[in-house]
């Protein structure tokens, strides 16, 4: 049995003779070996650290034996930390106003707990005390403090508690309960600072309600999961925490020292109302889209080159005139990953490019990859706007002594844009399915059928193939806009809805299915890449070859496939593909920006008529741009 451990960014393969030993063994026998491999760096002689599974984040406990949580090949990320009963004390500061996608996915891993802000705080109290005087003092009717709602807050709320299905895991529950905190950290919901605080001190301590995943049609808001959150913080219904695990929701609050959230006037009403379930989903889905995206470019690009094609369609010229920033983006990796000066490649020299032209799944890419670029972006931007939003009813401006009911719970934008989020990525399956096809395909690709040498004995990735036929296939349901259905509800009141719940779920549905069809890809990619031997690819491309064969074994006879498609797909998770080629793409942008520096200096102005373009850095998500 072997682990990989990440130590700093390094990956440790860490043979694990016996397999009884505990996870601080494996965790100090990490540190041995990276300590090793960098003498120059000091570690403390009694390290503490903390360790999650990747594929999860799973927090794993250091006296469990390795094989207890971990199976063979697994990945584990080592962190080295001050730390309180083996949680990390990293924090973040929530303000209503500045969450991002990427903040919340990394809330939900557990990577961060939630820290007072003091100006926030101060900010809070006084909105709160403004709220409860006025929302105390009304003689007006205000939905939800002197109505029946708001009489029976309790009462209505357990009602509400009518969700089915499987209970969202520990991870998308923290994400729920870490954006509930900041939305109401806005300061228009008339919830006091104590029941904030609370809910605060909840989340630290992961002590997580149990909120299954099905129940909300996405207006008003994502009552019934919300209604599952609040009553756990109540102390009803059931709870988890990593002590714990699944019991009474008093009894984990209890065991943590904390207690149950008692309802204050429109408190009840304000804990239900809201887009917190589709947003928090809808983040995840999109982050993962985003990952998987960049990571289509490299294994499309390995694709490419055992498929002897050429990269002439990814020549600069041709998407400056047609100048789609997705687009754009990508045949600038294209570029850096295929045979060039900086980066040749043995198998591109080895047989001249006999072709007009390639294949659309290959000539396309830019087209279709930047597509999907464009389209998480500008789901991105919809889904950050809604983690910094108001969407309770009514809304309480204390400061102006007035409450408004209005239409803020309504969950269209989210719902659109995910629908929109599972069209667009889906067509990196789409076309990853039938470069899979080529690669198998002798007649198209002059490799062996289905990737295996002695065809007549051994099926190698026939059936690989047709899982990724049968994802793609599914995702082309799982497509249909969630959105584009209503159903009346509340007695007429209720009348037009969202069902952002359900985009958000089937987006992440997706995007798991995108995932897994380029592990596949990849695996293809990789075999297909023995048949060229001794020959070499540029040297991006044979560290993603290497990546994966710390891994998984070149096929040379059927065996299991399946525990492969899953290892590789693990590697995509953790974004290790992307993280392989990285260094090489900032070298060749280097090094590709001094030549066309030093050709500009070398040539007049008054000779030269043609355009230069300029390729720079895009600093916050590693993109380029033309200018």
């Amino acid at each position: 049995m072997r682990v990989s451990v990440c130590v700093r960014g390094d990956w440790l393969v860490v043979p694990c003779g016996d397999p009884s030993k505990s996870m601080r063994w494996l965790g100090l026998e990490a540190l041995r070996r990276y300590a090793r491999a960098h003498p120059s760096e000091v570690l403390s002689s009694q390290p503490s650290f903390v360790l999650k599974r990747c594929v999860d984040g799973g927090l794993l406990d250091v006296e469990d034996s390795i094989s207890s949580v971990l199976s063979d090949n697994d990945f584990v990320k080592l962190r080295r930390s001050t730390e309180v009963g083996n949680v990390l004390r990293l924090y973040i500061s929530l303000d209503g106003n500045s969450l991002t996608t990427a903040d919340l996915v990394s809330l939900g891993k557990g990577h961060y707990k939630i820290k007072h802000c003091t100006p926030l705080t101060n900010h809070l109290r006084h909105v709160a005390f403004a709220s409860f005087d006025f929302l105390n003092l009304c003689i007006v009717v205000v939905y939800g403090v002197n109505t029946g709602f708001g009489k029976f807050a309790r009462s209505v709320l357990v009602c509400v508690w009518a969700g089915v299905g499987a209970a969202l895991i520990p991870e998308r529950t923290r994400m729920l309960l870490a954006l509930r905190i900041n939305t109401l950290a806005k300061g228009y919901s008339g919830v006091s600072l104590e029941t904030l605080q609370k809910m605060l001190s909840a989340f630290n301590a992961s002590c997580l309600s149990w909120v299954p995943e099905k129940g909300t049609v996405g207006a008003s808001g994502d009552l019934a999961p919300l209604a599952h959150l609040a009553l756990g913080l109540m102390g009803e219904g059931q709870m988890w925490s990593p002590n714990t695990g699944w019991t009474d929701a008093r009894t984990v609050l209890e065991g943590h020292g904390l207690t149950p959230i008692s309802l204050k006037p429109k408190e009840g009403l304000a804990l239900i109302n809201g887009t917190q379930m589709m947003s928090s989903l809808g983040a995840e889905a999109v982050e993962r889209a985003e990952a998987i995206a960049r990571q289509a470019d490299v294994i499309a690009a390995l694709t490419l080159e055992v498929l002897r094609g050429t990269n002439k369609a990814f020549d600069n010229d041709i998407h400056a005139v047609r100048p789609h920033a997705g687009q754009i983006l990508v045949a600038q990796r294209f570029r850096a990953l295929l045979h060039s000066d900086i980066f040749p490649s043995a198998i591109a020299e080895e047989k001249p490019y006999d072709r007009v032209q390639d294949a659309y799944t290959l000539r396309c890419c830019p087209q279709v990859h930047g597509v999907a670029n464009d389209t998480i972006a500008f789901v991105k931007k919809i889904l950050n706007t809604e983690l910094n939003s108001s969407t309770d009813n009514p809304l309480v401006f204390a400061e102006r002594g007035i409450t408004i009911s209005g239409g803020n719970f309504h969950g269209e934008y989210p719902a659109k844009a995910l629908d929109f989020l599972s069209i667009g990525v889906h067509e990196l399956a789409s076309i990853s399915e039938r470069r899979i096809e080529r690669m198998c395909n002798p007649s198209l690709s002059d490799l062996p059928a289905f990737l295996v040498k002695e065809g007549g004995f051994n099926s190698g990735f026939m059936i690989a193939h047709c899982t990724a036929a049968a994802l793609v296939s599914e995702n082309k349901v799982l497509c249909h806009p969630a959105s584009v259905d209503s159903l009346s509800t509340s007695a007429a009141t209720e009348d037009h809805v969202s069902m952002g719940g359900w985009a958000a779920r089937k987006a992440l549905r997706v995007v798991e299915h995108v995932e897994q069809v380029l592990a596949i890809e990849l695996l293809a990619a990789c075999q297909a890449l023995e048949f060229f031997r001794p020959l070499g690819t540029t040297a991006p491309l044979e560290r993603v070859y290497e990546l994966l064969r710390t891994v998984v074994r070149p096929w040379d006879k059927d065996r299991v496939m399946s525990s492969d498609i899953e290892v590789a797909h693990k590697l995509l998770l953790e974004e290790k593909v992307w993280k392989a080629v990285l260094p090489y793409m900032e070298q060749y942008k280097d090094s590709h920006r001094d030549h066309i520096s030093s050709r500009t200096q070398e040539s007049s102005p008054q000779s030269s008529n043609h355009t230069h373009y300029f390729l720079i850095r895009k600093r916050r998500e590693n993109q380029w741009l033309v200018l």
